[in-house]
């Protein structure tokens, strides 16, 4: 597949204009659009399809093709063209990256952008300026009453599968491995991404909100961030669920650092995600003792991992390429652990777990791990929630993390 501009022979033009007003975008994105939101940092919303372009892993030069399609787009303002994109977990599996036709950015100061890409983006750039200052969502009536929540597996069938997950790690077979658990959610009535992308932020204000093709979600996990020469990193794992009293959060901390199943699931992660950036970096800075990120009803154990990219540079989505999955989402070691993946937890992970995120046209981005997270399509959401398990693994305790895991998705979704 090539990038549109290239199939039609049409030569499209991104044309950036500041625009006044804080804008919500949320709204902006609608049901039908795209959503990145962080605390801090860029944030993106818009809608409509300027050009495709086809993501290929594994040659080392996705990077160089995301770039190209890009760099193929006309600058007219100040900002770059974006491509944003919510991939799959398997990289086997088919994945492309959209470049809006609209898309409102509000950068890190505040400020916001509009840009446009089209073949004549001047026509159409005061029509949709005044489109969305008047714009509201395109979602249309009301939200499900009813809903209806199930387990794809029994439980006990995913305990018995943790289980002998456990037994295959301590065998020496594995060292680390994540099985999801999936619930499926139907309602009477269509479910709006838009709305839950709404609660989510109210919810969950520290974490990534997305919302791309249906697939919404809540990210706590920095996959990884390039700006310029800088790169970082947050790979979260090791979990516990938070106390529910005051002062719970100063008890549970020193607990969960001294747990050594805890420590050593997320020393595989820091591990793997420290060698993967280091062939890309002059320096790089990895802390040796984790840090307790407090996130809704869990806590989990959480590392910043910064460095300084060595010539050339590397894109954003060169730097997924080499990250994605880490034994965070996956397990190690990796080809052994997809492979035992595939073999018994019987189920699609489509995005789940995936990179979602953006780069553009220099390279920069900023890519969170797709957990937390709900694919919607109509009346019906699936949702999921890993578990890393290790030899230690005790399946009624992490069957519980799923369910606290699962906690955000289903009361964004489930409001009758």
């Amino acid at each position: 597949m090539t990038p549109a501009s290239r199939v039609t022979g049409t030569r499209l033009v991104a044309k950036t204009v500041a625009v006044d007003g804080a804008m919500d975008l949320a709204q902006i994105a609608g049901d039908h659009g795209v959503l990145w939101e962080r605390p801090e940092g860029l944030s993106l919303a818009g809608w409509g399809v300027a050009t495709r372009v086809p993501v290929r892993w594994g040659d080392g030069s996705v990077g160089e093709e995301v770039a190209a399609a890009l760099g193929a787009i006309e600058w007219d303002g100040p900002r770059s063209p974006v491509a944003v994109g919510a991939l799959p977990f398997l990289r086997s599996d088919s994945a492309e990256m959209v470049v809006p036709a609209v898309l409102v950015r509000r950068e890190a100061d505040g400020s916001m952008w509009l840009t446009v890409t089209a073949s004549d983006p001047t026509r159409a750039l005061d029509d949709i300026h005044r489109r969305l200052t008047s714009r509201g969502s395109d979602s249309e009536g009301y939200g499900p009453r009813e809903y209806h929540v199930s387990s794809v597996m029994e439980r006990g069938a995913w305990c018995r599968m943790v289980e002998d997950a456990a037994e295959t790690v301590a065998a020496g077979r594995l060292a680390k491995v994540v099985l999801a658990r999936e619930v499926i959610v139907v309602a009477d009535r269509p479910i709006r991404p838009a709305e839950v992308a709404r609660r989510l932020r109210l919810s969950h204000p520290s974490c990534t909100i997305f919302s791309i093709d249906g697939f919404v979600g809540a990210s706590p996990e920095l996959l990884v961030e390039r700006s310029g020469v800088l790169v970082r990193s947050e790979p979260l794992a090791g979990t516990a669920a938070r106390p529910r009293w005051a002062g719970g959060d100063e008890e549970l901390a020193p607990r969960l650092l001294s747990s050594a199943k805890e420590r050593q699931e997320h020393g595989l992660v820091v591990d793997a995600v420290s060698a993967a950036l280091a062939p890309h970096c002059n320096q790089l800075t990895v802390p040796q003792v984790p840090a307790v990120v407090p996130l809704g009803t869990l806590a989990h154990l959480g590392t910043l991992i910064v460095g300084r990219l060595r010539s050339p540079l590397p894109t954003a989505l060169d730097l997924v390429d080499a990250l994605h999955p880490s034994p965070a989402v996956g397990g190690t070691p990796t080809a052994a652990a997809l492979d035992y993946i595939a073999t018994v937890e019987m189920l699609d992970r489509g995005r789940y777990a995936g990179p979602v995120g953006w780069v553009d046209g220099g390279g920069d981005g900023c890519w969170a791990v797709g957990i937390r997270s709900a694919q919607i399509e109509g009346r019906r959401a699936r949702l999921m929630a890993g578990v890393g398990v290790v030899a230690e693994s005790d399946p009624e305790a992490e069957l519980a993390e799923t369910e606290l895991k699962l906690e955000p998705m289903l009361a964004a979704i489930v409001r009758p």
